[in-house]
C-alpha cells in the first residue's frame, strides 16, 4: 500500500468522523430541553469535530504553513467556545431560561446574590448626588 492512499483513507475517516460530531452537535441544538443542555451538545462535540476536520486538511496539505494556520484555528476555537458556553449559561440562568431539575448543585444563585447585595451596599445616596 502505498502512501498517498494510507493518507486518503485517514483524511476520508477523520472527514466522515468530523462531520458526525457536527451533526451530532446539531441535532443536540435542536433536541436537548434546555439551555444548558444544549451549551453542553453544541461545545463538546464541536470541538472535537473540528478537530478532525483540521486534522484531515493537515494530512491532505502537509505544508508547515498550513499546519501553523490550521493549529492557530484550533487554539483560538478551543479558547473562545468554552468562555462563550459559560456566557450563554450565565445568561440563561439569569433569565430562567435553564430548567430547575437540570442543576445538580447552584452556585451561581448565592454569588448572585452576594453580588446583588455589595451594589446595594455601594449604591451612592440618593438625596446627595454626585457632582458633574
Amino acid at each position: 500500500m502505498n502512501l498517498d492512499l494510507v493518507l486518503d483513507i485517514l483524511t476520508g475517516s477523520c472527514l466522515v468522523l468530523g462531520a458526525f460530531l457536527s451533526l451530532a452537535a446539531g441535532v443536540g441544538l435542536l433536541r436537548f430541553p434546555d439551555a444548558i443542555a444544549r451549551m453542553h451538545a453544541t461545545t463538546k462535540p464541536q470541538i472535537l469535530g473540528l478537530l478532525f476536520i483540521l486534522a484531515a486538511i493537515a494530512l491532505q496539505d502537509r505544508r508547515w504553513t498550513t499546519v501553523l494556520v490550521l493549529l492557530t484555528i484550533l487554539v483560538f476555537q478551543m479558547l473562545t467556545a468554552p468562555i462563550s458556553a459559560h456566557m450563554v449559561g450565565r445568561a440563561g440562568y439569569r433569565t430562567g431560561v435553564v430548567a430547575p431539575g437540570s442543576l445538580l448543585v447552584d452556585e451561581l444563585e448565592r454569588a448572585i446574590e452576594e453580588a446583588q447585595r455589595d451594589v446595594v451596599e455601594e449604591s451612592p445616596d440618593d438625596s446627595n448626588p454626585p457632582p458633574r
